[in-house]
């Protein structure tokens, strides 16, 4: 248990900024396509306090963690107004891709960091410092692979509906009210889990080729 919670502390400040980075990245994307409600409510932030949701972002999280090494959550949504955008149903897969590509990002930036961890000669923080480094990869990397998932409302479902045709688009748009729900069954029954590790080994994987972990 003392071993979850150091891991857990460790993992927070990468955590921060996977949510926080990620709902910003929506909200930056949708003004630069016309919609300007998240800039207008002081959405688009790198405030972490501006995105935390008490039960998802944290009590969640650190639950799920805790009872079996695999952290499920989530962060406020930022409001997007997809009708505000200049063309909403091609616009809608930039501003739903903006999230994943930014965990994509910083998990990147963190393996960098872990990279020159291990490049440099050992000082006090080096451990905890690659520990961290490796929570930030895996933490943007749960991230990435859960919001591409093709459910609504996650990302890869508002991907999904800017891709289908019409009247398929918005046959799909109307699971968006049983998408939480179909989540939560899928991590009880341990769907979600089968789903997402091959998902995030395939990441790791070339992760680790790529710099040559």
């Amino acid at each position: 248990m003392n071993s979850s919670i150091q891991t857990l502390a460790i993992s927070a400040v990468p955590i921060l900024f996977a949510i926080t980075l990620h709902e910003a990245a929506h909200g930056y994307v949708a003004r630069m396509f016309g919609d300007y409600t998240a800039w207008k409510l002081g959405r688009i932030s790198l405030n972490p306090l501006r995105h935390i949701d008490p039960l998802g972002t944290i009590l969640l999280p650190a639950l799920t963690f805790l009872a079996s090494g695999f952290m499920f959550g989530w962060a406020k949504p930022v409001p997007v107004n997809f009708g505000n955008l200049r063309n909403p149903k091609r616009d809608m897969l930039w501003v739903a891709l903006a999230g994943p590509g930014a965990n994509f990002v910083m998990a990147l930036a963190w393996a960098t960091m872990l990279k020159i961890v291990l490049s440099v000669d050992e000082m006090a923080y080096s451990e905890a410092m690659r520990q961290m480094a490796v929570a930030g990869i895996s933490v943007n990397a749960m991230f990435m692979a859960l919001n591409l998932l093709p459910l609504l409302p996650l990302d890869g479902g508002r991907i999904l509906t800017s891709l289908l045709p019409g009247r398929a688009a918005d046959k799909f748009a109307q699971t968006e009210r049983y998408g939480m729900w179909i989540l939560i069954a899928l991590l009880l029954t341990h769907v979600l889990d089968a789903i997402l590790r091959p998902l995030l080994q395939l990441f790791l994987g070339l992760i680790t080729s790529i710099f040559g972990f």
